[in-house]
């Protein structure tokens, strides 16, 4: 059915469920929609579908612009929710009607398993979530119709059955772009927001190694697999494609395969190895070679769930193979400021994509490869400065990604000094306890509405090294590193189980200490590890960063026994760092005009 759509048309509310659902992982503030610049129809649609070997619905909805017709086509724009949402949540409708008041046919459906769309979900598996998306990119190249008989003869085609059609959306609704590009090359433009390079990454972490099982992200991970599970308390569906079995209801069988394995804290090396192929499977790591659509990934700063570094590997991968591809690291992300984002900054439900820096460039992305127009995309790299108070300048950009160009060594007396020669030869020893002794954030206390205390590290379970105050103000912009070398007998005895679980797990993290002693952990971003051979040395990938450290400020590195968002060690493990002038720890950081 259709209906004309007026300019004061209202957002459609979702039920308190969804609406935390969506908050969690939509790209969009859920905020009052400003008013439409242009008249547009919606029609509620159905596609039926075959995906993973059962047969099930799409729910979608078909933003059409007045005058857009046979006769005078558009481009289209196809969004579908974060995960837990559908296409009626505040976010994803506002994606349709943003596009379709600027003269793009939308269309936004509820991803598989969720809303009234039907399936088992899937993680975005491109030969499940992308191939159906795929028959959607059919229907708006006139190859098939819904399952009512409508018919989309009015967009713009490159050729018969080839729509000139881009996607856009965050998180869950971001990496079915790059799954759907997989599969389907018609797709001409994609924008990607806050989403996954690696799910074994994402939800297990180890920032020292991509082939040892990292430390299991125990809050964010089982958050996600309620809500999966929980789904026909926020939508009853008794639609019987959208059922597994008791012991995994709504996640096709090897998602909750993997989500039993992470919450027994073993790592078992068949099982471990179906976990890890499994999770790069539905990652775009491992399908990235097949994606050739232009993509402008958009990341957030405030983001423990994907952090920075997940978009700069896709970005590197996409680069590397010549798919054009331009970056930029936004302020909010999961963890901060998606429901209210700062001032200037995107907000699609209030309808500012011609007065924020990232809608400007994503119009302009959109223009130029839906369009076809000689239109200017922007730098290669773009990211958000959160010391500068004027929304208009808080964006700088550069043509690359900057180095590693600053250099600090840890000295046995606990200093961090920015010359070998400063280090002192010394010792020190920390150990963990049974339970967790460091703080850096409650996942989920943001969505939630909890208190969340200040990071933490309880005497003698963690090690520190502190600088000297810096002379002169210090913007640090990516990703800090470091490479270690511990001592622990303990770990090094137990790691020959052959169970990587009982290798030696600690965390790294970079603090900014304020000449009143405060300190800050920007973005409560922490680098867990799972050290691949305690008898060697090893390389820490720390989450990147945009942070000002103010002159008369130290920098303070750290490494910790324990962190209680994630599965820690397995057993008591003291660890020594040993330090000397020609043997130390070493910290690195990406500092602009290093």
């Amino acid at each position: 059915m259709s209906r004309r759509v007026p300019r004061s048309r209202a957002a459609r509310g979702p039920a308190l469920a969804v609406a935390l659902c969506a908050a969690l992982t939509a790209p969009l503030a859920v905020t009052a929609p400003a008013a439409s610049t242009g008249q547009y129809s919606v029609t509620a649609l159905r596609f039926t579908v075959e995906a993973g070997g059962r047969t099930c619905a799409v729910d979608a909805d078909l933003y059409r612009p007045a005058g857009v017709d046979r006769a005078h086509p558009a481009p289209a724009v196809v969004a579908t929710n974060g995960f837990g949402g559908s296409k009626s949540d505040g976010s994803t409708d506002a994606i349709g009607k943003a596009f379709a008041e600027r003269g793009y046919v939308s269309l936004v459906y509820s991803g598989l398993g969720f809303g009234k769309s039907g399936c088992l979900i899937s993680l975005d598996d491109p030969a499940i979530d992308g191939t159906a998306a795929e028959r959607l990119v059919d229907f708006l190249g006139g190859r098939r119709a819904a399952d009512d008989g409508t018919r989309a003869d009015f967009v713009t085609l490159d050729r018969p059955g080839d729509p000139r059609v881009g996607m856009i959306g965050g998180s869950y609704g971001g990496a079915i772009q790059l799954a759907t590009a997989a599969v389907d090359h018609r797709v001409d433009a994609l924008v990607p927001l806050i989403t996954w390079n690696d799910l074994a990454y994402s939800l297990d972490p180890n920032n020292a190694s991509s082939t040892v099982p990292g430390a299991f992200k125990w809050q964010w991970t089982n958050g996600f697999y309620l809500i999966g599970e929980g789904q026909p308390l926020t939508e009853p569906n008794l639609d019987p494609s959208r059922i597994n079995s008791l012991a995994c209801l709504h996640f096709v069988t090897k998602a909750c395969a993997t989500m039993r394995l992470l919450n027994t804290g073993s790592y078992r090396p068949g099982p471990t190895a179906e976990m890890l192929a499994y999770a790069h499977s539905v990652s775009p790591r491992s399908y990235l070679s097949r994606v050739k659509a232009p993509t402008l990934l958009i990341q957030g700063q405030a983001d423990t769930l994907f952090n920075l570094n997940e978009a700069t590997a896709t970005y590197k991968t996409l680069k590397a193979q010549g798919t054009p591809t331009k970056m930029i690291w936004q302020s909010w992300g999961h963890s901060g400021g998606i429901t209210d984002p700062a001032s200037g900054e995107l907000d699609l439900a209030q309808g500012n994509l011609e007065t924020s820096y990232v809608g400007r460039r994503i119009l302009a992305w959109f223009d130029r490869y839906l369009h076809r127009r000689s239109t200017d995309t922007g730098p290669a790299f773009a990211y958000y400065r959160d010391w500068i108070t004027d929304p208009a300048r808080t964006y700088a950009t550069a043509t690359q990604l900057p180095a590693l160009d600053r250099t600090f060594y840890l000295s046995g007396d606990g200093k961090l000094v920015d010359n070998r020669s400063k280090v002192v030869r010394g010792s020190r020893t920390y150990t963990n306890h049974l339970i967790p002794t460091s703080h850096s954030e409650s996942s989920l206390a943001g969505i939630a509405g909890l208190p969340d205390p200040g990071p933490y590290d309880t005497a003698g379970t963690y090690l520190a090294w502190t600088g000297a105050p810096l002379t002169r103000t210090t913007d640090v912009v990516g990703s800090p590193r470091a490479t270690l070398r511990v001592v622990s007998p303990a770990a090094a005895r137990a790691q020959r189980s052959g169970d990587a679980a009982d290798r030696l797990v600690l965390f790294a993290k970079l603090y900014d200490i304020a000449p009143d002693g405060s300190r800050t952990l920007v973005h409560r971003l922490i680098a867990p590890v799972r050290v691949p051979d305690v008898t060697k040395s090893f390389t820490v990938t720390l989450p990147g960063i945009v942070h000002r450290y103010e002159k008369g400020h130290r920098l303070r590195f750290v490494i910790a026994a324990s962190d209680d968002a994630y599965f820690g060690n397995r057993g008591i493990k003291p660890v020594t760092v040993l330090s000397a002038p020609g043997d130390t720890g070493v910290l690195e950081l990406p500092v602009l005009g290093g």
